[in-house]
Parts: structure tokens; C-alpha cells; sequence
């Protein structure tokens, strides 16, 4: 799959704690894993954890960690590799986009397989928090070389070109069989509006963001072009 996405720059990084634009934003669903995510119709979808539960007050989450799923180096997702995530994201020094949720976490350690949170507040939404495309699970938390680019995603990085293009393969050792079909994924920069559909009519790339609203429906029209209109969760 070769995708043509606006939203990149030359000063992009693997660091998830720092996307915040289209480019970088894909990368990080693209080779990372959260712990859980939100479906189109707005539920949740247990991914690194399996499950989750909450105290009465809303004050006390626990979530158990999936068994056997593996980063792209090999090894072991375990709860100590997701608590270091949350807590390096709490360190202003990451200027991670996700400070502001993990800032109510007021204490997170790991028992076992599980991963306790205890919230200044109580709050019953923390899952749709949580799944924010910034708390990807690193190894020990990404602290080591938080621009690595290992996760526990779909696809590993093979090359990464910022502002250029990004190439991806499967990862074998994935543990969801129903995602990551194709085996590769090529992203390619194109912030020109024009040359970004010019590059989908001539087949170039298989797929682009940002369709302008002009000429959505004129897309439509084209064929072996379906354009989807998705809601945001802003």
C-alpha cells in the first residue's frame, strides 16, 4: 500500500511523544500499539491490554496485559513496558502531546500483568484517553531512543526519510491476524493538494488524506476511486 499524506516535514520524528501532524500521526498507528483504541462508531477496542475495569469512584483503573504480544525487536510486552511509557510522557523534558492526560494519573504501577492507575480525579472515559496515538508502547517506555521506531504495531519501520517518505513491512509476529493486509506499506509526503491528487489519478499512490472539498465530488466520479468521508472525534 503506497499512501500519499499531507501534514510532513523535514523536522519529523519517530518519537511519538512529538507527532502532531497527518505524517507522523500515521506512522504511529502504522508501527505502534496502543493499549487500547476507539472504533469508527465510537467503542472501545482492547488492543496491548485485553481488558479493563474501574473502581465505583471512578478513581482506581486496572487493565490487564494481553499475553504474548512481541515489540519489533523481539521481545515481550509486558506491564513494566507500558507503565514506562505513561510515566515518560508525564516528564515535560519528552514535550510529549499527551501531557495533559497522563498529568491526572497521580500514581501507575505494574502487578503482575496488570497495569494500576490511580487518578487525581475520577474520570469513567481514561480508555478513549489512553488510546491517543502519542502512547504508543515503547520498549522500557521508549526511554532509551524514544525515535526508534519499535513498537508493537502492525508494521516495522525499514526506512524513514522525514519529509520524504516512510517505508514499512509486515511485521510477522503481529498478534491481531485480522490487521495489516498488505505486505509493505510505503507513506510518501505530498503537502501539495494538486500533486497529491494528480498522484492518485495516475495510480501512483493508493491512497491520500485530505481530499479537497472541491473536488470531492469529481473523485467520486473517477473510477476505481471511492471517497470516504470519516467523523473526527473532536
Amino acid at each position: 500500500i503506497r499512501a500519499g499524506i499531507s501534514g510532513g516535514e523535514s523536522t519529523n520524528s519517530l518519537d511519538p511523544a512529538l507527532a502532531a501532524s497527518p505524517v507522523p500521526i500515521t506512522h504511529c498507528y502504522t508501527w505502534g500499539e496502543m493499549l487500547c483504541d476507539v472504533t469508527p462508531d465510537g467503542q472501545i477496542a482492547w488492543r496491548i491490554a485485553e481488558e479493563g475495569s474501574v473502581s465505583p469512584d471512578a478513581m482506581e483503573w486496572t487493565f490487564k496485559i494481553r499475553q504474548g504480544v512481541e515489540f519489533q525487536n523481539g521481545k515481550t510486552v509486558t506491564a513494566e513496558d507500558v507503565v514506562a511509557t505513561f510515566k515518560r510522557h508525564t516528564d515535560e523534558k519528552a514535550q510529549s502531546g499527551a501531557l495533559g492526560i497522563v498529568q491526572g494519573i497521580s500514581e501507575m504501577k505494574a502487578e503482575g500483568d496488570k497495569v494500576v492507575l490511580k487518578l487525581s480525579s475520577g474520570n469513567t472515559d481514561l480508555p478513549y484517553l489512553l488510546a491517543d496515538y502519542h502512547l504508543a508502547i515503547q520498549p522500557n517506555g521508549g526511554v532509551d531512543n524514544p525515535a526508534e521506531g519499535i513498537g508493537a504495531g502492525p508494521y516495522k519501520v525499514e526506512s524513514f526519510e522525514p519529509g520524504v517518505r516512510t517505508v514499512f513491512s509486515k511485521f510477522a509476529n503481529y498478534f491481531d491476524p485480522e490487521v495489516g493486509h498488505a505486505d509493505s506499506v510505503e507513506i510518501l509526503t505530498i503537502n501539495d493538494n494538486t500533486a497529491r491528487t494528480s498522484a492518485l489519478q495516475s495510480g501512483q499512490i493508493h491512497m491520500m488524506n485530505r481530499v479537497d472539498p472541491k473536488i470531492a465530488e469529481l473523485l467520486k466520479g473517477a473510477p476505481s476511486v471511492l471517497v470516504k468521508q470519516t467523523p473526527g472525534r473532536g
